[in-house]
């Protein structure tokens, strides 16, 4: 009789193109999400928490930049094997789509305009890459049912004030806008855009923004003859370009050279270069407002300022769009400097309600990324790699542990985050040594000839790791490293500790 065939073990490891957070990771992000909700809340923003899950065909195809229904999701149909099938599902790849979802749903028993934030996890199905992963967090706040461009304006003055909330220096970093609008306005003065036909030259215009959406990578001659005959790469490949005339190509070309030393100076070379175009004079009309808003409201153009190259998800947004780039330099895998780069965008999306409605509801909203703006603020020293740990209650006697445990609940009344060591006891060394890789600042050692005299030994374990990797002990040679001290001082002798080590 053959054997029965061993189950195999799985595999411990986490699926392709997912990872896991620990610790510092995972509290550091929850810090900062915390208070980036505050300035959502001050500006009179209410928290949504929606489904993870939603319908394929409530998620439609709005992924902003892809073309085809559906695509990168992960989906299933509910029932697959039943006579009668259920519905497709999937992760929600966004947070915005969801949201339209939900005002549709409940709009007669929300407000309107409707002002929600949400935060969350999101799923895409894409090839994975470094730094690219298929779930990651998002963090979004949006505004819907405002048609007005004071609604854009205030996200942008939102946008601001979370990156400095977080730990952004003014000075580093800057909300730069653009609008969709009167990039419509520059395709038609090119030719390139009938809008009593809007379907006409669209082979065109999809080059030309695909071009427009490739200029940090291409440069302007990369884009210039993209816009023209085509462009030939490194390696040899030629990319047809969308043919325009010299002429044609000199109108888009203005258009993304259009920044000028003032938002004035902007705007008025944007009037200039939509001239004619009923959608591009109204799109300039948007951006001065916008630009008069931020400066009413003391957003000058140190923090948030127009500026034409801004482009995001072409194909997605209607009006204004916006982009929060850092702008302090860092070092790259090669050693080279290069500014730090976008950490967050969004626009103004008019379609997307629609779809469930019937009717166009207006809407704007911003997207900040989670993983870049924590990776910005441990490149500027604002958050460590590695969070403090807890300071350990160390165990010398295993028969006063209800000691040890009165000391560690003192401990963490007090708001000191602290713990007693609970592995096996008897190896004193291994206990320290617990201590460092929790990255403890303090331990706490008391045996019975401590707690006979009524004292115990604070170890600063901080000081003791900055001596070891310090050149010298100058800095440190009149500072012990363990403490006697009473019992009843426990809390003010570590306090005093936590503070001198911040």
């Amino acid at each position: 009789m053959a054997k029965p065939k061993k189950t195999p073990r799985p595999k411990a490891e986490t699926p392709k193109g997912f990872r896991d957070y620990f610790g510092a990771e995972v509290t550091q992000r929850a810090e900062m999400l915390h208070k980036i909700a505050q300035v959502y809340h001050r500006y009179g923003f209410d928290a949504l928490e929606s489904s993870g899950v939603e319908t394929v065909q409530a998620l439609g195809k709005f992924l902003p930049d892809v073309d085809r229904p559906n695509e990168g999701v992960f989906a299933w149909q509910e029932d697959a094997e039943a006579d009668k099938p259920g519905d497709w599902l999937a992760l929600r790849y966004d947070l915005t789509a969801p949201l339209a979802r939900v005002y549709a749903q409940h709009r007669n028993d929300l407000p309107t305009p409707y002002r929600r934030y949400a935060m969350g996890p999101v799923w895409r199905n894409e090839k994975p890459g470094p730094g690219r992963f298929r779930q990651f967090y998002q963090c979004d706040a949006d505004t819907v049912g405002a048609p007005s461009v004071a609604a854009d304006a205030e996200i942008c003055a939102m946008l601001a004030d979370c990156l400095e909330e977080v730990g952004i220096d003014r000075g580093d970093y800057i909300v730069r806008v653009n609008n969709r609008k009167v990039l419509n306005g520059v395709m038609e003065v090119a030719g390139v855009l009938d809008p009593a036909n809007p379907d006409n030259f669209a082979h065109e215009r999809g080059i030309v923004l695909r071009a427009i959406d490739k200029l940090d990578r291409l440069g302007l001659d990369g884009v210039r003859a993209l816009l023209g005959a085509g462009r030939k790469d490194d390696s040899g490949d030629f990319t047809d370009g969308a043919g325009l005339s010299d002429e044609q190509a000199d109108v888009v070309m203005g258009f993304m050279q259009a920044k000028r030393d003032s938002g004035a100076e902007t705007v008025a070379r944007l009037r200039e270069l939509v001239a004619g175009s009923e959608t591009g004079a109204q799109g300039v009309d948007e951006l001065e407002t916008i630009a008069d808003l931020m400066a009413a409201g003391g957003y000058g153009a140190d923090r948030v300022e127009i500026d034409p190259s801004v482009v995001r998800g072409l194909g997605y947004y209607t009006g204004p769009v916006f982009e929060a780039e850092l702008t302090f330099e860092i070092q790259d895998e090669k050693g080279r400097p290069r500014n730090f780069g976008s950490v967050a965008g969004g626009g103004r999306y008019d379609d997307l309600v629609k779809r469930f409605t019937g009717q166009e509801v207006p809407a704007t909203g911003v997207s900040i990324g989670v993983d870049r703006l924590l990776a910005a603020l441990q490149a500027k020293g604002r958050m460590s790699a590695q969070a403090e740990g807890p300071v350990v209650v160390t165990v010398m006697d295993k028969a006063r542990m209800s000691d040890y445990q009165a000391m560690v609940a003192e401990l963490r009344q007090a708001g000191i985050r602290a713990e007693v060591y609970l592995g096996n006891p008897k190896n004193f060394g291994n206990q320290l040594k617990y201590a460092d890789r929790r990255a403890s600042p303090v331990a706490v050692i008391a045996g019975g000839d401590e707690f006979d005299k009524g004292m115990i030994q604070i170890k600063d374990l901080i000081l003791g790791a900055k001596i070891a990797e310090s050149a010298t002990l100058e800095e440190w040679k009149d500072r012990p490293s363990q403490y006697e001290v009473a019992r009843g001082d426990l809390v003010s002798k570590v306090r005093e500790i936590l503070e001198l080590n911040r």
